[in-house]
């Protein structure tokens, strides 16, 4: 029907011509003739297109042998960002255009193969990338990798007012915009005249240095004026002093960093930015509970593999591997025991605990926050940030807890900021669930850690093999409780304690913490320097030394 119109077409043009040919003008018959020749040349190259599609979709795969023969590093860019480009449209519409003889599976390694070598990547972070986000997302979220994100930075409230400062810096030919309408106190610089971070502002502490995402757990914080907030890997402080901006300096935010040579970089913006109701501390954040506990709030930004902030370090690319995840996953599952251990359930305002990392892969985030809904009395409640995506409840076959859905996730390619993972806890009780009682933890090879102890951990996720009597290696349990420790979990929560009375540990004497201001020591667990002290032999021995121990406490 088409060529019949066409045909239709081409004789009225022709008898159009042979009719006005006697009263037209040379150059309008030239005209009309070129008007018909620029038609054919554009049905031609509509047609040349149509070509060049089908033969694009026609991708086919190499074979095995071919593929092997490739070599790598002489090959030429540009020819594989095209074959990806091809590979991936085969993928889109499999059923249509694929290869009878050959597997998707075969299709996806080539794909994975072919965007490890374009972007840089190693095939383990490949295949984690590709795990997490579908095919159609792939290609985005690896472009995003590679463009550095906005510089932002935070408004100090205790200092300035984002309006005004907006002005000084714009004044100084800064090119400066809200940040958006998620906070009040970030701003976004696009270009600038002058050094950011060498302006009288800046040095007069109106303003932090800071990532948009790392605004985020704060926020979920959300921390109140009077309470007592640990911030328990603060440095270099941008989260410290926006806690102290929020809590208008009343209160009490207690600063820690496990590494020492960090804390002059945070003492040092702690003093600029006019915090002064914060106090810094060099401790094992594993350590915590033992140091002081009955917080309010927690903030616990994890160490992490940093799978999240490619665009700025990109020896993530090829520099970590199952181990290194591994590695970082066991320490936030005992930095986040410890976490949930300092915090008082009994708050009349807090009781709420936030965990964050800049890490995007579900080993360091769901599985860890999983862990911890396991082992200790606490729900995930909501973050309350309006954007984000949220938390996997299942990823290749593992099942996590339903509440998951209100963790949330951010990503460079949909929210233009660095990858993070923010999950707010509420904590219920200050006891710790007992062994044995169906809470416990995954076995070993589940979700591929060592079956940590789901009670009485001192520093949380304890080694199994690590006896409770004593603490020491290989040994077994002594005095009445016989072996494996019959009441463990029942009495103390120190790690080693065999305490055989009824009452549960309480969060006063929690992981050796010592017992709030005018609380007396729980009844069930020890004061601080009790239930792990060596020279009184409390390790599940004898009642006689224990009931003098418990009278001495009541002295005190």
């Amino acid at each position: 029907d088409d060529d019949e119109v066409e045909g239709e077409d081409e004789e009225d043009d022709e008898f159009a011509e042979a009719a006005g040919s006697d009263d037209e003008l040379p150059i309008e018959k030239q005209a009309r003739r070129l008007d018909k020749k620029a038609k054919k040349d554009q049905q031609l190259a509509e047609e040349e297109m149509k070509t060049n599609i089908e033969q694009a979709e026609r991708f086919t795969l190499p074979s095995g042998q071919t593929v092997e023969t490739i070599d790598r590093t002489a090959e030429d860019l540009a020819i594989v960002q095209i074959r990806i480009r091809e590979n991936l449209n085969v993928l889109m519409n499999f059923k249509k255009y694929k290869d009878p003889e050959r597997s998707r599976s075969e299709y996806v390694e080539f794909l994975k193969s072919d965007l490890a070598h374009y972007y840089g990547y190693s095939e383990f972070m490949m295949d984690k990338l590709m795990d997490l986000f579908p095919l159609s997302e792939i290609v985005e979220v690896l472009e995003a990798n590679e463009v550095s994100r906005p510089l932002t930075v935070r408004t100090n409230t205790l200092r300035a007012r984002r309006r005004d400062l907006a002005q000084a810096l714009i004044q100084r030919g800064a090119n400066v915009e809200p940040l958006g309408n998620w906070t009040k106190v970030g701003l976004v610089i696009f270009d600038t005249a002058v050094p950011i971070g060498a302006t009288p502002e800046y040095l007069a502490g109106q303003y932090m240095i800071q990532s948009a995402s790392s605004f985020l757990p704060v926020m979920a914080l959300a921390p109140q004026p009077g309470e007592r907030v640990l911030d328990m890997a603060s440095a270099p402080g941008g989260k410290t002093s926006h806690i102290a901006a929020l809590m208008k300096n009343t209160g009490f935010v207690l600063a820690n960093d496990a590494n020492k040579a960090r804390t002059k970089s945070l003492v040092a913006n702690l003093h600029r930015l006019g915090v002064t109701n914060a106090v810094v501390c060099n401790y094992d954040g594993r350590d915590f509970p033992k140091i002081m506990g009955g917080f309010d709030r927690v903030l616990l930004d994890a160490p992490c593999s940093g799978s999240g902030v490619v665009a700025k370090d990109s020896s993530v690319k090829t520099g970590k591997d199952e181990k290194d995840i591994q590695r970082c996953s066991h320490l936030q599952k005992e930095l986040i025991l410890a976490a949930i251990d300092s915090i008082d359930a009994k708050s009349k305002t807090g009781g709420y605990f936030v965990y964050s990392t800049c890490s995007i892969m579900v080993e360091e985030n769901e599985w860890v926050v999983d862990f911890a809904l396991k082992n200790r009395h606490v729900k995930l409640v909501n973050t309350n940030l309006d954007f984000g995506t949220p938390g996997f409840t299942s990823h290749k076959g593992k099942h996590f807890h339903p509440s998951m859905s209100l963790v949330r996730r951010f990503y460079p390619h949909t929210h233009n900021m660095d990858g993070f993972f923010v999950a707010k806890f509420k904590k219920i009780s200050n006891d710790i669930k007992k062994a044995g009682s169906g809470e416990a933890p995954a076995a070993a090879g589940e979700d591929g850690d060592a079956k940590p102890a789901a009670a009485g951990a001192a520093k949380g996720a304890a080694p199994a093999a690590k006896s409770p009597a004593g603490g020491k290696k290989g040994g077994k349990p002594k005095g009445p409780h016989g072996k494996g420790g019959k009441n463990f979990g029942k009495g103390s929560p120190h790690k080693g304690s065999f305490n055989k009375g009824k009452g549960k540990g309480q969060q006063g004497g929690e992981a050796g913490a010592a017992p709030a201001q005018g609380e007396k020591p729980a009844q069930g667990g020890a004061a601080e320097g009790s239930g792990h002290d060596k020279k009184r032999g409390h390790h599940g021995g004898p009642k006689r030394p224990f009931k003098k121990f418990k009278k001495h406490e009541k002295k005190q």
